[in-house]
């Protein structure tokens, strides 16, 4: 019975730690792949159907949660039978208890705490065209390049920047992004804009 626990453990700790660095990278053993491949929560847009309410597109029950249940109910059962010397039927529920706490610890870490705050961004969050921004770094005339600052998607962020129609625009001056291409904002004055 030991070695069955310890081997539940092992096998639940090792796809655990596989599974989680898949999320990371693009694993290829063989012609197995990992990582990067279903699994992946879209916001609000699909609804699983598992509650009321629940909106994460991922089950309660996924591989993240029965690898928790796995090695919580294997370490559990290890130490119980290896230390203690309880009933066999008493080890295994109480075994079974704690891998059922294990998964939902990790159950409530995901979905209370992770999921409802990630969410699909959508290509009009990350459009630069319309965007007010300040010159950080002056733009020369002609074909010069500066830099904005401007908050998108709730971050501060800069690009690099010309002047639309070949105009200078001094550092601190609001523009407004009319093209976006290669990289650079191609910008003018706000002031321009509301005459």
């Amino acid at each position: 019975m030991n070695n069955f626990f310890l081997i539940c453990f092992a096998t639940g700790l090792v796809l655990s730690l596989v599974s989680f660095a898949g999320g990371f990278v693009h694993l290829h053993i063989g012609k197995l792949h990992l990582g990067h491949a279903g699994g992946h929560s879209h916001g609000a847009e699909h609804n699983s159907g598992n509650s009321p309410g629940h909106k994460s597109g991922v089950s309660a029950v996924n591989a993240f949660t029965v690898l928790a249940f796995v090695a919580w109910f294997g370490g559990a059962g290890y130490l119980l039978s290896r230390e203690t010397s309880l009933p066999a039927a008493v080890v295994w529920l109480l075994a079974a208890m704690c891998g059922l706490a294990g998964a939902g610890l990790l159950w409530a870490a995901l979905f209370k705490v992770l999921l409802p705050r990630e969410r699909v961004l959508d290509t009009a969050d990350t459009e630069m065209t319309g965007v007010v921004a300040r010159v950080s770094d002056g733009i020369r005339g002609g074909e010069g390049i500066g830099e904005i600052i401007f908050s998108q998607t709730g971050a501060r962020r800069a690009s690099a920047a010309r002047s639309e129609d070949g105009i200078a625009i001094e550092r601190g001056a609001e523009v407004v992004v009319m093209r976006y291409e290669r990289g650079v904002a191609y910008v003018r004055r706000w002031d321009e804009l509301t005459r």
